[in-house]
């Protein structure tokens, strides 16, 4: 069975569980004459190693910052920054450096959850077993993207690279890949910003990697994927070669 409680940061990818919650924080700057003054901050999501808060006052990455929650406080360091005009301006994720964190009761009593996707235009969500006439057909403009990937089917964690990506799904390049029909959770980090997603396994790309359609997105990462997105839109996919679509039928997702 999964873990929980156990979040892997190598290389800012993060695998393990991550719950969308809002909680008012306070947080100072550690500069080296001493602690700067008090900002009030609101977590967006939360993390057993930190958690995306949002604040009026801007930082920077690399800044370390005291955080505070009641009693309870840590030192963290800011690791990821949003773009000053973007929509997600004022947010930023912080990592802490110490091994609780102000947060650890309600992690432990709260479960990560995940709504479908459903995409603008169209009238209903991407469900499991779904069916798609033609997977080369493109519903989402497609963008081309150097990203890191880790694909999640059960016990067993497989890491890849994010080739393209659109919203409602991605190519996947991995050492080893999943049979057509496999339902999986996946982890995308690109720009530093991790989005969890349950996928689906559409068609095999000469054996080297994989076409997958997104199915859910946990929730609170779909501003994060909207971000992703929006800065990769100068870089879009505008011809796709044929596929190896899969001999075999895809199996039936239960």
């Amino acid at each position: 069975m999964e873990s929980t409680t156990n979040t892997s940061l190598e290389n800012g990818l993060l695998t393990g569980k991550l719950v969308h919650l809002a909680l008012p924080v306070r947080w100072t700057l550690v500069a080296q004459e001493g602690r700067g003054p008090a900002e009030i901050a609101c977590t967006y999501d939360i993390h057993p190693h930190g958690a995306r808060l949002l604040s009026s006052r801007e930082v920077s990455i690399g800044d370390l910052v005291m955080v505070e929650r009641g009693r309870n406080k840590a030192v963290c360091q800011v690791v990821w920054a949003a773009d000053p005009t973007s929509p997600l301006r004022g947010q930023f994720t912080v990592q802490c450096v110490e091994a609780k964190t102000p947060w650890d009761d309600e992690l432990r009593q709260i479960e990560e959850q995940y709504q479908p996707i459903i995409l603008d235009g169209e009238r209903g969500a991407l469900t499991r077993g779904s069916n798609r006439p033609d997977p080369n057909r493109r519903r989402r403009p497609r963008f081309y993207v150097d990203g890191q990937a880790e694909v999640i089917d059960g016990l067993q964690h497989v890491e890849g690279v994010v080739q393209q990506i659109s919203e409602c799904g991605a190519r996947i390049a991995a050492a080893e890949i999943l049979q057509p029909g496999t339902d999986f959770r996946l982890m995308l980090n690109v720009f530093d910003v991790s989005v969890a997603l349950k996928a689906q396994v559409k068609y095999l790309i000469n054996n080297l990697g994989m076409g997958v359609e997104f199915q859910e997105i946990r929730r609170g990462d779909r501003p994060l994927l909207s971000y992703v997105l929006s800065k990769l839109r100068a870089s879009r996919v505008e011809d796709f070669a044929e596929v190896e679509k899969a001999r075999e039928p895809l199996a039936v997702a239960g």
